[in-house]
């Protein structure tokens, strides 16, 4: 008796509390966010069970029951019906070690009402774009890049009408670009570059009017650039480098007013550049090298008032150079003119003058003397090689406070290296194969470590020794071949961590090659060769897992070569001509099998 009283009271509490909550205002559960579908659910769930390994750890938030709590990274849903809308899986990080393993789901398919799409940056996803990602009539945006995407394009992406966005760069696609894509008549973004489609640019494009940025570059297409490339208002960016297009430029590129950025470079267009070219009024970045144009520099090429970066390098444009350019293109930072048909002779006086930030004159037949620029202080790249400079060096880097880069390489210039100046945060020098004597220690020291990362001095007449190397440098090139070098490898190099490649080749360098150099893991290329170095080949080396390129030839080694990868298996030439070296891929040492 007494147990039923207690539960005619418990359910007298629960009826009165139910009559109490049905009187609330109900925005509580009206807030709330539905459940997401369980059709979209499972369409993710499957592209999950589909990626192998995950070292992004992104997919390892998809638990529990609803994709739509904000607990599943990367998707995104609609707060009123709980269908997915987004899908945003996004790696910019270039370490490999980051990265999804596995296949896109065709179930990616069935998420109807998806308008976003992003997964880009994995690495590792392989296989073909599936052809259910035509089902997706309401995306906008589609964006594959950087994965490992093989075959064929799908021709049924031209089915997605609402597409604004296109973006599979960076994979392994081939073949012809679909000319369905043509029927894409919202799309304003397409980027197919670095991968290997081949044939000609449809001439469906030509119904893309809403178009502002097309990137087809480090492709394999052929043919002509369609004129009705020049029919687009929108356009702003255009990169088409790195092809094998042939013929002229169109001239109806140049009724592109709005054209910010052209790139046509690395192709094997030819003809003349229009003087119509002066019409781009808008137009920064302007990239024609590595084509066989002819002809001189137009000179309505001045009037382009908003250009600041102009590369027309690797061509055969001959002189004179346009009188206009002395006062014209205001905006101009960088200039690149190397590899043409020019004889300059001297660097011309707007150059010198101008307030530039990368000169690029590399085989304009100049001589003399080094240049002297006005505005020294702002420069952050220069490239005078393949000329006859043979003074001026002692005094060149005078007040270059911003430099980075700098290569000075096949001159005839002759100094003493002791009479040389870096600038602080030099990052990279070129001055291989000309008349430098001198030694290394004064341009290459504790101080210079700490900011030098490329050194290349090879081709001179330096004498003296390989100096010491201290902790923190930032060396990755040391190249100081055929040169006049003697001493040792100091024992000290195994401080260069960062060193990428290391070349000491055609020296004097005598004694054992340091066992530190195995802790250099980062080295890719070693060669020292032609010198008269004695003794093994350390074992130690073969913590190099890297190394790619190896060359031992011609000194006095001994004994055996290290027998592990990759080392057994580097041609015989690489060991050729020393005292007594044995086993793979020589014959074996005497006394084993």
């Amino acid at each position: 008796m007494q147990s039923l009283r207690w539960v005619f009271c418990i359910l007298l509490v629960l009826s009165f509390f139910d009559m109490f909550s049905e009187s609330l205002p109900q925005t509580t559960s009206q807030s709330q966010t539905p459940v997401c579908s369980e059709a979209d659910k499972a369409a993710l769930l499957s592209f999950k069970a589909r990626i192998l390994k995950d070292t992004t750890d992104s997919l390892s938030s998809w638990t529990g029951s609803d994709c739509c709590d904000g607990g599943w990274e990367g998707v995104q849903c609609n707060p009123a019906s709980g269908r997915v809308t987004q899908l945003v899986l996004q790696s910019p990080d270039r370490d490999s070690s980051v990265y999804m393993k596995g296949t896109l789901s065709p179930s990616l398919g069935s998420l109807q009402f998806l308008e976003v799409m992003v997964i880009s940056g994995m690495k590792q996803i392989r296989g073909s774009i599936p052809e259910t990602f035509s089902n997706l009539a309401h995306l906008t945006q589609l964006v594959l890049d950087d994965n490992y995407l093989e075959g064929n394009m799908p021709s049924s992406l031209g089915h997605l009408s609402l597409l604004q966005t296109l973006s599979l760069g960076g994979n392994r696609l081939k073949g012809q670009i679909p000319p369905n894509l043509g029927n894409l008549r919202n799309l304003q973004q397409l980027n197919l570059a670095r991968n290997f489609l081949t044939g000609p640019i449809p001439t469906t494009f030509k119904n893309l009017h809403t178009l502002q940025s097309l990137d087809l570059s480090f492709n394999l297409l052929s043919g002509l650039i369609p004129d009705y490339e020049g029919q687009y208002p929108n356009f702003t960016f255009i990169d088409l480098s790195n092809n094998q297009l042939s013929g002229q430029i169109p001239i109806s590129f140049f009724n592109l007013a709005n054209m910010e950025d052209l790139s046509l470079s690395h192709n094997q267009l030819t003809g003349k550049i229009p003087d119509q070219i002066g019409e781009l009024k808008s137009l920064r970045r302007l990239h024609l090298s590595a084509n066989r144009f002819t002809g001189h520099i137009p000179i309505s090429i001045s009037r382009l008032q908003n250009l600041w970066y102009l590369n027309i390098s690797q061509n055969g444009f001959s002189d004179p150079l346009p009188y206009t350019l002395s006062r014209g293109i205001p905006s101009l930072l960088s200039i690149d003119l190397s590899y043409n048909n020019l004889s300059l002779g001297t660097v011309p006086d707007w150059i010198r003058s101008k307030q530039l930030s990368d000169v690029h004159l590399a085989g304009c037949k100049l001589r003399g003397t080094l240049p002297r620029f006005t505005k020294p202080d702002v420069l952050n790249s220069i490239d005078l090689s393949d000329n006859d400079f043979t003074d001026g060096l002692q005094s060149f880097f005078a007040n270059m406070s911003t430099l980075q880069n700098v290569n000075l390489s096949n001159n005839h210039l002759r100094s003493d290296l002791s009479e040389i100046r870096l600038p602080d945060g030099l990052s990279s020098i070129d001055l291989h194969s000309n008349q430098l004597i001198g030694s290394l220690s004064r341009i290459l020291n504790n101080q210079t470590g700490s900011f030098l990362e490329v050194i290349d001095v090879s081709g001179n007449q330096i004498t003296g020794s390989i100096p010491e190397f201290s902790e923190g440098s930032k060396l990755k090139a040391l190249i100081v071949a055929s040169n006049k070098i003697a001493g040792q490898i100091p024992s000290s190099i195994s401080n260069l961590v960062e060193l990428e490649k290391l070349d000491v080749s055609r020296n004097h360098i005598t004694g054992t090659i340091p066992t530190g150099l195995g802790l250099l893991v980062k080295l890719q290329w070693l060669d020292l060769s032609i010198n008269g170095l004695t003794g093994k080949i350390p074992n130690s080396l073969l913590g190099i897992e890297r190394l790619k390129h190896a060359n031992f030839r011609a000194n006095q080694l001994c004994g055996e070569i290290p027998q592990r990868r990759p080392f057994n298996i580097f041609p015989a030439v690489a060991y050729a001509h020393n005292l007594c070296l044995c086993g793979k891929p020589l014959p074996p040492c005497r006394g084993k099998k």
